[in-house]
C-alpha cells in the first residue's frame, strides 16, 4: 500500500478538489447520461459548494494526499430521520473519488475507514451510501468495509411529447 495521509480539507484543497469532483460527474455521466447531469464549470460549482460546506458542523471533508499530492477525497455528513426514506438519524457518503493514478493503492478504502470513524465518532449508528450500478470495484470494497444492499434506485424517462401535434 502506497504511504496515504487523510486528513481535513481546507480552503487551499478546493481547487484540485474541485478537479476531482469534476472527474466524478464525469464518470457518472459517462456511465449514464439521462440520470447523471453534467454542467459547464462543474469544478467551479464543486468548489463553491464545498468552501460552503467545509466547517459546518457535521460535514466530514477529507482528503487523501500521496507523495504530498492529493489523490482523493470524501465527502459525508450527518443526517436527521428521514421520513421519505424510512432511515433514522444516520451518517451519509456522498462522494468518495481517487484520481486514476492513485487507484488500487488503498486510497478509497484510508478515506472511507476515516470518514465512517468521524461520522461514527459524531453519534451515527449507520453509515448510508449510493452507488452507480456499473461501479463494481467501489461496491466491493465497500462490502469488504461492512456495507451491504439495501436499495436499488431505478429511473424512468419522461415519454416526449410531440409540441407540435
Amino acid at each position: 500500500m502506497t504511504d496515504v495521509h487523510v486528513r481535513a480539507m481546507t480552503k487551499a484543497d478546493l481547487i484540485p478538489v474541485g478537479e476531482l469532483a469534476g472527474a466524478l460527474v464525469r464518470l457518472h455521466h459517462g456511465w449514464d447520461s439521462r440520470r447523471f447531469f453534467l454542467v459547464d464549470g462543474v469544478e467551479e460549482g464543486y468548489r463553491w459548494f464545498f468552501s460552503r460546506e467545509l466547517g459546518k458542523p457535521g460535514v466530514v471533508l477529507l482528503v487523501a494526499e500521496v507523495a504530498g499530492v492529493i489523490g482523493g477525497y470524501v465527502y459525508g455528513s450527518l443526517e436527521e430521520r428521514d421520513w421519505a426514506k424510512l432511515l433514522d438519524a444516520h451518517g451519509a457518503i456522498h462522494d468518495v473519488y481517487v484520481a486514476e493514478t492513485h487507484r488500487r493503492a488503498g486510497v478509497a478504502r484510508a478515506l472511507m475507514q476515516s470518514a465512517i470513524a468521524v461520522l461514527e465518532g459524531q453519534g451515527a449508528a449507520q453509515v448510508v451510501l449510493s452507488t452507480a450500478v456499473p461501479n463494481r470495484e467501489a461496491q466491493a470494497l465497500f462490502r469488504s468495509l461492512g456495507f451491504r444492499e439495501t436499495m436499488i434506485e431505478m429511473s424512468r424517462q419522461a415519454a416526449r411529447l410531440d409540441v407540435d401535434g
